[in-house]
């Protein structure tokens, strides 16, 4: 009698065994489906992050630039004009200078100063209009000198302004757009930044990002790990990113406290020369102090103007925290005054 239930228990069994095997797979298909749906998530938020550093590091570079045109067209102008009329000058016969003496202006500088701040003129007066647009960042990040020296007394149709800025992977990943739209700037999103080049990292990111539910469980923990790298990548770009804006807003900050100083002390030596003349020899020690003190910061604007923030494959300069470091003394000694 026990016999006929042979077959019975043995197909049980295997029914069973393949109950289990279905469960099995159905738990590996939504194991490998959450494993996916992290991978997306860890990308995603990294992407997000990146991007929101991408454009702040943007913006903040074309302020930075668009403050040294302000700066050259207003006060370095009126300064100019002015520093021009004198004859006889004697910078080194001021006293009382303190921190300024550093910064004596010399006829190459007042010459240099003349050359681009009549270019910046030409440019946000409208005649070269067109060299503005994308290329602010460009003026903000390198040396301003540098930058008008590519098109200083060129014959061809500027048409912008961004001269290192146009070879710049780093400037055409910042201002190539949203990520999200495919803009990862120029040579198919190979942007240099500090040395690490965030474009592949990028690239790759469509193999993880629709991976589908229905692939394995290794596949999808190999998507998983693939996109903590990936995630860890961008993360550094981040970083980096955030490392231009800082300094870019220091630079801006450097700009507008040096002008704070100058613009008054360049309304002092307009006055002095409408009231006394324009014979150094003739002005008494504080007219002597004035002018020089004009002339000492219009050296520290130039210094800044001159500094590049950045190098051409998009690190962060020493010279740009040099420079800071020379300039702030005066900033305090003028501040404790």
């Amino acid at each position: 009698m026990p016999l006929p239930l042979i077959p019975i228990i043995i197909a049980a069994g295997t029914g069973a065994l393949g109950i289990g095997k279905g469960i099995k797979a159905a738990v590996d298909n939504n194991d490998a489906n959450d494993y996916n749906r992290w991978a997306n998530d860890t990308i995603s938020k990294a992407k997000d992050s990146l991007e929101v550093s991408r454009k702040a590091s943007n913006k903040a570079l074309e302020s930075l630039g668009g403050k040294k045109l302000f700066v050259l067209d207003k006060s370095i102008s009126h300064f100019i004009v002015s520093f021009e009329k004198l004859k006889n000058v004697q910078l080194e016969d001021s006293t009382g200078m303190d921190e300024l003496n550093k910064f004596r202006l010399d006829k190459q500088t007042a010459a240099e100063l003349k050359e681009m701040s009549g270019y910046a003129s030409s440019i946000l007066g409208g005649t070269m209009a067109g060299a503005l647009a994308g290329s602010l960042a460009g003026f903000g990040a390198y040396s301003a000198v540098a930058t008008f020296a590519t098109v200083i007394g060129s014959t061809t149709a500027i048409g912008t302004l961004s001269g290192a800025a146009a070879t710049s992977a780093t400037l055409a990943f910042l201002g190539g757009g949203s990520l999200a739209a495919g803009g990862l700037g120029m040579a198919g999103g190979m942007a240099v930044l500090g040395g690490l080049v965030a474009g592949p990292a990028l690239a790759v990111m469509g193999f993880i990002v629709g991976a589908k539910a229905s692939e394995n469980l290794d596949k999808a923990k190999s998507n998983y790990a693939e996109s903590k790298k990936i995630a860890e990548e961008l993360r550094i770009a981040a970083i980096l990113c955030n490392g231009i804006r800082r300094r870019s807003y220091m630079f801006d900050r450097l700009l507008i406290r040096l002008d704070a100083l100058f613009f008054p002390l360049v309304f002092g030596m307009e006055t002095i020369i409408t009231q006394k003349g324009d014979d150094w020899s003739k002005f008494n020690n504080d007219d002597k102090h004035t002018i020089a003190a004009a002339a000492a910061i219009a050296k520290a604007i130039k210094m800044v103007l001159d500094t590049p923030i950045l190098t051409e494959d998009g690190k962060l300069t020493e010279e740009s925290v040099q420079v800071a470091e020379e300039i702030k003394p005066v900033l305090e000694s003028y501040a404790n005054a």
